[in-house]
């Protein structure tokens, strides 16, 4: 199990898969970035009055770090818009961001639980159920895992939580799963030390004990090491994973369309 180390601009993860600021998980070998839930017109699809700023600022932060990276294609995996159902003006934002990024990228949309059944395909064009990359299974994480493949998958938003309102993406880790932590600015994420991300990664054939943290910011990766022992020393002994694993797992964030 990995050991905290210092903070750096990427931080390997598993066999080929590295994570880099902003929490993008990145495969040198096909020079792949992979980008989980980005939630685009997340303020139009709740129906806010807000300005669609997280969209812009979600394609501008993608778009440098293909150039910063060298990479040839971004792989959404899933949740690229919170909803299927949005204005005509928000849409059009989409249609263009995606567009500015495909501009310098080749793109793959893996289709995640918030594109609705439909797919979203009025807004994003085609999307895929998964792909491989490097020898990983590419899936948004939402439906039955397909075991005994290792996956790179999102959905969870995984978070670090470390008192009041203090939490930070986190990239978990093991040789057989990577889950990368969400894009969108608006949620607060799925607690690391809670019970409901225990069974999350149960469905994977994964407990706690086996995976790693690497939590990510705008600039830096900082790599906590084995979750089990950052867990012992923040908050104590972490319980044991249950044994019997639920047959689903239902995201409780970014309401209000689950």
């Amino acid at each position: 199990m990995k050991a905290p180390s210092r903070a750096a601009e990427s931080h390997g993860l598993a066999r080929g898969v590295v994570a880099i600021a902003p929490g993008l998980a990145w495969l040198p070998a096909s020079r792949t970035l992979v980008a989980a839930d980005a939630h685009l017109a997340y303020e139009d699809v709740i129906g806010g009055a807000l300005p669609l700023w997280s969209t812009t600022e979600i394609v501008a932060t993608l778009v440098l770090t293909a150039a910063c990276v060298g990479a040839r294609e971004i792989v959404f995996l899933g949740d690229i818009v919170h909803g299927a159902h949005m204005s005509e003006g928000a849409m059009r934002v989409v249609r263009d961001g995606l567009a500015l990024v495909r501009e310098h990228v080749a793109v793959t949309l893996v289709a995640g639980n918030h594109e609705g059944r439909s797919r979203a395909f009025k807004v994003l064009g085609e999307t895929v159920e998964g792909c491989e990359r490097d020898g990983w299974l590419l899936v948004h994480g939402d439906r039955p895992a397909v075991l005994g493949r290792p996956a790179i998958i999102g959905h969870l938003h995984p978070s670090l939580h470390l008192g009041g309102s203090a939490n930070v993406p986190a990239f978990v880790a093991c040789e057989a799963l990577v889950v990368v932590p969400a894009l969108t600015p608006y949620s607060p994420g799925l607690d690391l030390f809670s019970d409901d991300f225990a069974k999350a990664i149960g469905l994977w054939s994964v407990r706690r004990r086996d995976v790693h943290i690497v939590a990510a910011t705008t600039e830096r990766v900082f790599p906590f090491g084995s979750l089990v022992a950052l867990h012992a020393a923040l908050r104590g002994p972490a319980t044991a994973t249950p044994r019997d694993r639920p047959k689903r797992f239902v995201k409780r964030y970014l309401r209000p369309q689950q």
